[in-house]
Order: C-alpha cells, then sequence, then structure tokens
C-alpha cells in the first residue's frame, strides 16, 4: 500500500487502535485488527489484515478468536471463494466496554484471590504486624468489592 497518500492515515487509525487496546490490557494486534476491518469498511480475507498489519496469517487467526468471542468480528465465506473473510459486527462501544468490564472482572477476582492467600499467610505474623498488615487487607479488600458493584453495575448498562 505504500504510495498511497491515504495510507500514512490508515497506519496512524491501526496505531491508535493498537494503543487502545493495549491501554485495556489486550494485544496491540487485536486493536489493528479492529482498525483495519474499520478503514476498508468491507469484508477483509485474513491474508489482507495481515498485509496490512505486517502481522501473520497465523497470528491474526489466534487473534480473531477472541474478538470474535467479544462480538466485535465474524468470520464470513464469500461463494465460490476459499478464503476465509473478516467483517465488524454489532456496536463498537458495547464491544469496547465488554471488552474493559471482562478484564476488571478477571483482576478484580484475581485480587481477592490474592488477599485471601495473604490472609492466611498472616498466621506466622506475630503482635502490631499483623493487626497492622491485616487491617490493610481488610480496607483493600473491601475497596475491590466496591469496585466490583460498580463493574456489575456497568456491565448491566446499555450504552445509548
Amino acid at each position: 500500500m505504500q504510495g498511497h497518500p491515504h495510507s500514512d492515515i490508515e497506519k496512524k487509525i491501526y496505531s491508535i487502535f493498537a494503543e487502545v487496546a493495549s491501554s485495556i490490557g489486550y494485544s496491540p494486534l487485536h486493536g489493528m485488527i479492529i482498525g483495519v476491518l474499520l478503514v476498508k469498511g468491507k469484508p477483509v480475507s485474513l491474508q489482507e489484515v495481515a498485509e496490512e498489519t505486517g502481522y501473520s496469517a497465523s497470528m491474526i487467526s489466534l487473534s480473531i478468536d477472541l474478538l470474535e468471542v467479544l462480538g466485535i468480528i465474524k468470520r464470513v465465506k464469500k461463494e465460490a471463494d476459499r478464503k476465509l473473510y473478516l467483517t465488524l459486527q454489532g456496536d463498537m462501544l458495547e464491544s469496547l466496554k465488554s471488552a474493559i468490564v471482562i478484564r476488571l472482572k478477571k483482576s478484580i477476582t484475581n485480587s481477592l484471590l490474592e488477599f485471601g492467600e495473604a490472609k492466611e499467610s498472616l498466621g506466622s505474623i506475630e503482635g502490631e504486624d499483623k493487626e497492622r498488615m491485616d487491617k490493610v487487607i481488610h480496607t483493600l479488600e473491601g475497596e475491590i468489592k466496591r469496585l466490583e458493584k460498580y463493574v456489575n453495575l456497568l456491565s448491566g448498562i446499555r450504552l445509548p
């Protein structure tokens, strides 16, 4: 695609989507795939996505599974064509919200598990240190559980 005046703009869009994906804990490739599909505005073959992003077709193939689960893309076949095509589906902002909520819920679950393990290890600590650490863990658990309530509310809200 070199030589086309719009090529730099397309690459910038791919880069922005890669940054967004990274900022919420996903691979930059996930964002780039979305960027390519958005820019092209039509079903795009797996090979073309690979060419546009600079990633191999096998890396693209591995990454589309998650995007499909999140409801962002869909695999499509064209009649009399053996190639696999990808297309955007659904509401992008709603999909982004779902991706963020999934990441937050996973982080909350992991944090609560780690706090539970930390409480168990307090048995080997004596005196004021034990009391202080128990208080800190209890406070953090409370804050994480508060966050969990807000995340659950967010997950139930349908965006306008």
